[in-house]
């Protein structure tokens, strides 16, 4: 009879921290018992390990086995300690050497035959391991490469307990040594703006979102869904930082392989989508679409068809740049700054040109959007496509003005926390960011005749902020102000609607 201790790891939303897993076999009757997991996963969890042991040749101990976690995982178990859990319990009943189980961290689900099968989450963990001074992680075969994103991380794939038990029984993980990480992923984005003919205006406000990270609405039957679906192929590539980030979303969200690399990523749920896939699931612990559009656009085709409860809960994850989800006895926060891009017919017909809809149809089929324009600082109207209008430019010189503009933002912005115009808070507008007194003078005038309200003002001075770094000019003057407002109403340059 003895002692043995190991160690895995678990998630609450994207924060992982080592657990500590301990074992302690004693004589009496052949029975184990789990301290430190939730209750109502305790049985389950119990089952698939003595399951997996005795499916895998290896006999049950004939002790009273108990084995603690700590500090306890949260409320909601995902399977990715079975495999500590399992060696843990091994090495104090005598079956596995227990010093070899030391400074390792295992990591996987058992299945009841002793397969090990892949976890989600393994990018964020094996990070935290590789922070917390832990290189070798062993994990389920099919999660071996995302493991080797993480860098220092010594990775020992395993596909089997059988094979675990095998190989610390004889001293060491066969194949141990540290995976090549995935090539870098190319470009998801295979559009182009070229693509798009006529527009113009709509073109043009593209540019203006993507060099300030304003969210924009597309109004019409036109195709605002090739327009979004091109902004993130002009929008600056990911930096390291926020490229892991989105990695680690994607890993949490078990689809990693659809990752876009450095490219900002795009998300587009259908309005049929419920709120726990738009926010995330405390539930799952599993991040929704606006998670999954962080460091990049969120789409929303169609708005107005969405749950109200979808629409006004999308204000404070745009406000915030996070999701903040609580139940199941724990609170949880995923990321999400991203880009929202929101289309609208004017109606709910989908053939405007029978269109019986009265006025008031209309009025409330717009209206639902109310509370989440409040918050959208640019509109553009959207036409049928005009083959006769020629192809625009493509995406490759809109993005080099685009990253100039955000080039000369960063500048402004080095010494604050901020990384685009639309996050700059409304008192820095006013003081720390001024913009030239004829511009403020006419933004101003706009409040007093109703036209602004006092809350869009900060929105209409990020834009002339954003329209200035776009000409390159050091601070907005009366017509970049002048624009700002053009683009508020939903007009081009012209005043055309």
């Amino acid at each position: 009879m003895g002692y043995a201790s190991t160690r895995s790891l678990a998630l609450t939303g994207l924060t992982a921290h080592i657990v500590d897993i301990e074992a302690d076999a004693a004589p009496g009757d052949s029975e184990l018992h789990l301290v430190g997991l939730p209750e109502l996963s305790v049985w389950p969890a119990r089952a698939r390990i003595r399951a997996a042991i005795l499916n895998s040749g290896t006999a049950w101990p004939d002790a009273r086995i108990t084995v603690s976690v700590t500090p306890m995982i949260p409320p909601v178990y995902d399977a990715a300690a079975d495999l500590a859990l399992a060696v843990a319990l091994l090495a104090a009943a005598g079956a596995i050497p227990p010093e070899r189980i030391n400074g390792r961290v295992f990591l996987g689900e058992l299945a009841l035959d002793g397969q090990i099968r892949p976890i989600r989450g393994v990018l964020p963990m094996v990070a935290a391991a590789v922070r917390a001074g832990i290189s070798r992680v062993v994990v389920p075969a099919e999660c071996a490469r995302e493991a080797a994103q993480v860098p220092g991380a010594v990775v020992m794939p395993v596909t089997q307990l059988t094979d675990v038990i095998d190989q610390l029984r004889h001293g060491a993980f066969r194949d141990q040594h540290a995976q090549e990480p995935d090539p870098a992923p190319s470009s998801s984005f295979a559009v182009d703006l070229a693509d798009v003919p006529g527009n113009q205006a709509a073109r043009r406000v593209l540019e203006v979102c993507a060099a300030g990270g304003h969210h924009l609405l597309l109004s019409g039957d036109g195709p605002a869904t090739m327009l979004a679906e091109r902004l993130p192929g002009i929008l600056p590539p990911l930096t390291d930082e926020a490229a892991r980030e989105v990695a680690e979303i994607y890993s949490l969200a078990g689809r990693l392989h659809r990752a876009p690399g450095i490219t900002p990523p795009l998300s587009a749920p259908h309005h049929t989508a419920t709120a726990a896939a738009i926010f995330g699931s405390v539930a799952g612990n599993r991040p929704g679409a606006v998670s999954l559009a962080h460091h990049g656009v969120l789409h929303l085709a169609d708005a107005p068809e969405f749950a109200r409860t979808v629409l006004d809960g999308l204000c404070r994850p745009m406000d915030s740049g996070q999701v903040h989800l609580a139940g199941h006895g724990r609170s949880i926060r995923y990321p999400a700054r991203f880009t929202l891009v929101l289309d609208a017919r004017p109606c709910p017909c989908l053939e405007q040109r029978e269109c019986a809809c009265t006025p008031e149809v209309r009025r409330r089929y717009r209206a639902r959007l109310a509370l989440l324009l409040s918050r959208v600082a640019v509109r553009a109207p959207v036409e049928q496509e005009d083959r006769a209008a020629g192809t625009g430019e493509p995406s490759a010189t809109v993005a080099a003005r685009v990253l100039a503009a955000r080039v000369r933002a960063a500048h402004r912005l080095a010494e604050t926390p901020w990384r685009t115009n639309a996050e700059i808070p409304a008192p820095d507008l006013t003081t720390r960011f001024s913009v030239a007194p004829e511009a403020a003078e006419l933004l101003w005038s706009a409040v007093t005749a109703g036209l602004v309200t006092a809350d869009g003002m900060p929105r209409l001075l990020r834009v002339a902020w954003t329209l200035a770094d776009l000409r390159g000019a050091d601070r907005p003057q009366l017509d970049d102000a002048a624009g700002a407002l053009e683009l508020w109403k939903g007009t081009d340059g012209d005043g055309a609607r």
